[in-house]
């Protein structure tokens, strides 16, 4: 199958992932991808913010920047169109974001069937968190490139209820959560292995991947540390962020200082090796509809999962794959306690190993959502006739 890839990511975080596993798991299945979408990705390392891009956004006045957002999806659809009439595809997959309906109008126009990823529900998250000028333009705008998608793609069945409540016939719904690459399996068993060999006697790591800020959890884990006032835990922080410092002060305040570790943003495979020393593993917190990246990484390496007890997470892990706790209480109350409760019954916890088992039998695998991908454009193909 010929399929036409179109994004508009500009940043090299977890949406480049995502894209790149996909890409990937499709292409070793035998079909021929062509990605269309900004080209900075291409020479950015990993963590890269989609540097003028981002200082645009910050510049202009909400509405202009949204007039422009639009403005870019003309250009994008043209580029597209050009590219598919030179392609030649079978169908396009597109990746959703705000004020981009290129792809539905171009795969309309030109009657080739096309699915819609759909990670967040945009007009809604960008309108909660900061705010919109033109917010009945962003809401129009989604429900139309929504609808007249073939096949709608959401990551959750919560972000399923987005759609609905948008006009997407449920037939025309299907929830694909996030994963990780099949292969990585017996990687990642032989990495835990050989670094639970090189841990002292009763040492216990927690570990944090993700962008650190003053509010994503690391503060209640350094919290925590100070509770358990074992020197043989230690807290490992994966990813960049604006408050490390502020972190580390209050880590020295609490008197574990020596106790925590930020390594700043890591390439891929260094991520990797951190997460196969870890033994416990923080989901501080989630919105309410993501199926979370790294989530699928902590279960890939069976380590003890730390998560809110919301329904996308339930949606993924069983009550006996992880260590929930109320996420209706403040959190610096419930998680630090349950991380707390953690460390102390660490011998006892069996929900690692449940966790891996679970992504092994769902399987929670980019091959396998390659699978239904490609499944769903078969049968969109054949009613095309």
């Amino acid at each position: 199958m010929k399929i036409l890839y179109h994004h508009r990511i500009a940043s090299k975080d977890g949406q480049y992932v995502h894209l790149s596993e996909i890409v990937r798991a499709l292409t070793s299945q035998g079909h021929e991808v062509k990605v269309v979408g900004p080209d900075v990705l291409e020479s950015s390392d990993m963590g890269h913010d989609g540097g003028w891009v981002t200082k645009l956004k910050s510049m202009l006045p909400k509405a202009a920047y949204e007039v422009l957002e639009l403005g870019y999806s003309v250009l994008a659809g043209w580029r597209l169109y050009k590219e598919a009439k030179t392609f030649k595809p079978d169908v396009i997959y597109e990746r959703y974001n705000l004020h981009q309906p290129a792809g539905v109008i171009v795969a309309n126009a030109l009657k080739i069937p096309i699915q819609l990823e759909v990670n967040a529900p945009l007009a809604h998250e960008r309108q909660r968190h900061g705010g919109m000028g033109l917010p009945w333009l962003a809401n129009k705008v989604e429900a139309y490139t929504w609808s007249k998608s073939d096949k709608v793609l959401p990551v959750s069945e919560v972000l399923a209820e987005h759609c609905l409540k948008a006009g997407v016939p449920r037939e025309r719904i299907d929830v694909i959560h996030n994963g990780v690459r099949a292969s990585s399996l017996d990687m990642a068993l032989k990495m835990a292995k050989e670094a639970q060999k090189n841990k002292k006697e009763g040492e216990i790591i927690i570990g944090f991947v993700g962008f650190v800020h003053l509010t994503c959890g690391v503060e209640w884990a350094i919290e925590a540390l100070k509770i358990i006032n074992n020197k043989s835990v230690k807290l490992v922080c994966v990813g960049n962020g604006d408050n490390i410092e502020a972190l580390k002060s209050l880590a020295e305040k609490a008197g574990v200082y020596d106790q925590v570790n930020f390594t700043g943003a890591l390439e891929r495979n260094d991520v990797f090796k951190m997460m196969a020393t870890f033994d416990i593993t923080l989901q501080p917190d989630v919105t309410d509809y993501a199926s979370p990246l790294k989530m699928f990484e902590y279960m890939l390496f069976g380590t003890t999962i730390i998560a809110p007890d919301k329904e996308n997470i339930k949606e993924i892990l069983r009550p006996s794959d992880a260590v929930f706790f109320d996420h209706k209480k403040p959190l610096s109350d419930s998680f630090v306690s349950a991380l707390v409760d953690a460390v102390n019954n660490f011998e006892k916890l069996e929900c690692g190993k449940n966790a891996l088992q679970r992504l092994q039998e769902v399987p929670f695998t980019w091959d396998n959502n390659a699978k239904r991908i490609v499944e769903n454009f078969d049968k969109l193909i054949n009613q095309k006739g």
